[in-house]
């Protein structure tokens, strides 16, 4: 069996199914704060495989299909059953609803936050260039880069990206040497003063940190820096139809993934924590997962928790709800829809995987 449908397996149950089982929890509680009768809360999907316990009127069951959980609420889409949801308040059914995409939220900030504090692997230099700038600035093998113009040097694309946009301007780098911290000053070449393909602006090759150092921050800066990755995820995504337009990012950049293909991500980013001993590329991709599917719940797209909320909206600004009956047809063709274009994602994600 290949490695890599292992790793993913591993990503499937790693990253995927704690998400959905916080968002599920978070439609839950919801649901019980706002004194909404829960039939059933499930752990996986049907077929029921075992009742784990029965308890103020709410089943707890294990199912077959090992994928997240499952609420199911009283009287979802009946008015007329008594504390169920369509009976509830709107602004009752509004706060179960958003519920599921606040948890997926609170489980990102609290994992982007840990994962700032561990820090990522630190990035090192493996090998100076004679004559480059970085040998005429003093640069040496395994010098670890700190800062670079005063930014943190977290991923060797930050400071390939400051050393392009700063060429034939002074940088200054702020490097770790042995137990000692070094500043110094190196001018990047500008383009066309030296082959991209095979070396960078200041002719340095680049590795891990070979002992483990890490560019980590304090609580308080990483809860700074997890509160602006979310923002950076939903800004981007929301974005996405525009640079696609502008041609500031390729279609096959912006491929739509099933759960196939976030398998293969999480998977990815799995074995490179267990390969670097490091658990920042995992605990990353279970934030920005998590803040995904938080958002992607809230379009107003039926069958989704986003287009049940437009109709509350609908009926705040009515003054009367819609027709049940019509409002249940309209979510039932959503879920077809929405499960015949999975369907078509799980076969592109298999036949060409993301990696």
């Amino acid at each position: 069996m290949p490695s890599s449908f292992l790793w993913s397996l591993g990503g499937f149950f790693i990253v995927l199914t704690p998400i959905i089982l916080v968002h599920e929890l978070g439609h839950f509680f919801a649901a019980r704060l706002s004194n909404i009768r829960v039939e059933e809360f499930g752990f996986g999907f049907p077929p029921r495989a075992l009742k784990l316990a029965e308890r103020n009127g709410t089943i707890y069951s294990l199912n077959w299909i090992p994928l997240g959980g499952f609420v199911r609420p009283a009287g979802e889409d009946d008015p007329s059953i008594p504390g169920g949801l369509a009976a509830a308040s709107k602004r009752a059914r509004l706060f179960v609803l958003f519920a599921g995409a606040g948890a997926n939220f609170i489980m990102a900030l609290v994992v982007f936050w840990i994962a700032f504090m561990i820090g990522m692997p630190a990035v090192a230099i493996s090998a100076v260039e004679e004559g480059s700038p970085a040998a005429v600035a003093g640069f040496q093998a395994e010098d670890v880069f700190l800062e670079v113009n005063g930014i943190k040097a977290e991923t060797s694309a930050v400071i390939a990206d400051i050393m392009r946009s700063q060429a034939g301007e002074p940088v200054e780098v702020l490097v770790q040497r042995g137990d000692e911290t070094e500043l110094l000053t190196v001018i990047p070449r500008l383009p066309g003063e030296y082959d991209p393909a095979v070396e960078g602006p200041i002719g340095v090759g680049l590795m891990a940190a070979p002992d483990g150092r890490r560019i980590t921050r304090g609580p308080g800066e990483a809860l700074v820096e997890s509160a602006r990755s979310m923002w950076n995820i939903v800004y981007l995504t929301v974005r996405v139809p525009a640079m696609l337009i502008n041609g500031e990012i390729s279609p096959s950049e912006a491929r739509p993934v099933s759960v196939v293909g976030i398998s293969q991500i999480a998977g990815q980013a799995a074995e490179v924590s267990v390969t670097n001993s490091n658990l920042f590329p995992i605990l990353n991709m279970v934030g920005f997962i998590s803040v995904a599917l938080g958002f992607t719940n809230l379009l107003p797209i039926p069958a989704l928790d986003g287009g049940r909320i437009l109709f509350i909206l609908i009926e705040a600004v009515r003054g009367r709800r819609i027709e049940p009956e019509r409002e249940g047809m309209v979510h039932i063709v959503g879920m077809l829809v929405l499960l015949g274009l999975m369907a078509l994602l799980i076969v592109q994600d298999i036949v060409n995987p993301i990696f």
